[in-house]
């Protein structure tokens, strides 16, 4: 389908397009960190396929403008500064989508310096309730997607990154520039009022 291609050099590398989050290392990460950070073509692919998938579907519900082509850009940033990054898979992760949240925030400060296409963008809704994480699970990828577009950006911002992007509360927290309790706060209001959404309109779970 959407088919995103990531220049390395003379790499070209491929993704199929959103899939179900962030693939995990486990005790390969640090070798194959080493390895991109010394230029492995083959180390820095496998880390644009592992992680490319959940910044693509992040950036395409926070409504960015061409999301295949800023999701090359963040892994443009990713490859000027791996050589830089210290840190475990969970902290690359967190710092692989601090990049990519920057992008949106850029996008959107530029969309405000410019007039606006009628009917482009996201218009979230504001909303109140209680609700519970299991409930999340459960409900399918568009259909999380299509309910975070309705919440305001900041509860948004902290639902994607913690359902697409697989981050931990700790993680989400860096990514932002959030305290932990912030981004709980956020999650749990966020999480609340997806279930006031739901009342009002219910799909099987």
């Amino acid at each position: 389908m959407n088919k995103v291609e990531w220049h390395v050099g003379s790499q070209r590398v491929r993704n199929q397009g959103a899939g179900r989050g962030p693939v995990q290392f486990g005790a390969a990460f640090e070798s194959v960190l080493l390895a991109a950070q010394s230029g492995a073509p083959w180390a820095l692919e496998r880390l644009y396929q592992a992680l490319s998938p959940a910044v693509l579907g992040y950036l395409r519900v926070q409504g960015a403008v061409d999301p295949e082509d800023l999701t090359n850009d963040v892994f443009l940033g990713v490859l000027r500064k791996v050589g830089d990054f210290r840190g475990g898979e969970e902290k690359f992760r967190s710092w692989v989508f601090t990049i990519a949240h920057s992008r949106v925030v850029d996008q959107r400060r530029q969309a405000l310096r410019r007039p606006q296409m009628a009917g482009n963008g996201p218009s979230p809704d504001r909303a109140g309730g209680d609700a519970e994480d299991d409930a999340l699970e459960r409900l399918s990828r568009q259909r999380v997607q299509a309910l975070c577009e309705q919440l305001v950006p900041d509860q948004r911002d902290v639902l994607l990154l913690r359902l697409l992007a697989g981050l931990t509360v700790d993680g989400a927290a860096e990514a932002l520039g959030k305290s932990t309790g912030a981004v709980k706060a956020l999650q749990r209001r966020g999480l609340a009022n997806l279930r006031k959404i739901l009342e009002h309109d219910p799909v099987p779970l």
